[in-house]
């Protein structure tokens, strides 16, 4: 029987708020990139996946343009997932370090991969008000995660998308500052928050994220889990 959760990612795909992101990602999936020319693109609105008793949402920006909005999974099939599954792998949250298509096996252990923005943004730069039309599904992924322990944001912007819901919203702004290995719990009631840069190429190329920093960010989420 379909969950509520999985009927939620559903709904998410149909999603038709922001007509510059519809005309962007249903573009970029007819013209396609000459690498990609045999594929069918996904050019929709790209669910969260992983585990539904996960005790750790993942929180990442927007889909890339040749990534998910290709492949149709979050993270998948681009250069910040291909960063960010291997570190999963060794801290136990996936079954395997890689990830192309949405049918080559991936599983996610304990956790839930999501972001901010569901729909490829034109230079990777969602405007606020998408990122508001896209945060009652943030919103709802949650509230159908009731295990949820912890919350590691990918990036400044996811940090801000959180800090717009309900609950959260309520933290003292002030107090929260973005950096990378900045660990918040203000409240008990609220998933603590977890900081980390985002594992996009500009990061992970230019050396500001590296391998090591992005293990321990894992190793910190895994140990805090209780």
């Amino acid at each position: 029987m379909e969950t509520n959760l999985e009927k939620l990612e559903q709904e998410i795909t149909f999603c038709r708020k922001c007509p510059r992101l519809v005309q962007w990602r249903e573009e970029v999936a007819r013209v396609r990139r000459r690498a990609y020319l045999d594929w069918d693109y996904w050019g929709k609105p790209v669910p969260g996946f992983g585990d539904p008793k996960a005790r750790l949402l993942i929180l990442g920006l927007a889909p890339g343009a040749h990534g998910s909005n290709r492949t149709g999974r979050m993270f998948t099939g681009d250069g910040s997932g291909n960063f960010l599954f291997p570190a999963l792998y060794r801290a136990g949250f996936a079954n395997q370090p890689d990830s192309k298509i949405r049918s080559d096996g991936l599983e996610l252990h304990d956790c839930w991969l999501t972001a901010s923005g569901r729909c490829a943004p034109p230079g990777n730069k969602p405007t606020i008000e998408e990122l508001r039309n896209c945060q009652p599904w943030l919103e709802s992924e949650i509230s159908l995660l009731p295990d949820l322990q912890g919350i590691v944001v990918l990036g400044k912007i996811a940090l801000d998308s959180l800090l717009k819901l309900p609950g959260f919203s309520e933290l003292p702004r002030k107090e929260i500052v973005f950096g990378h290995g900045a660990f918040y719990h203000l409240r008990k009631d609220l998933p603590w928050i977890l900081c980390s840069y985002h594992p996009s190429l500009q990061n992970t190329q230019t050396g500001r994220l590296t391998v090591e920093m992005f293990d321990q960010i894992w190793q910190q989420a895994r140990e805090r889990l209780v």
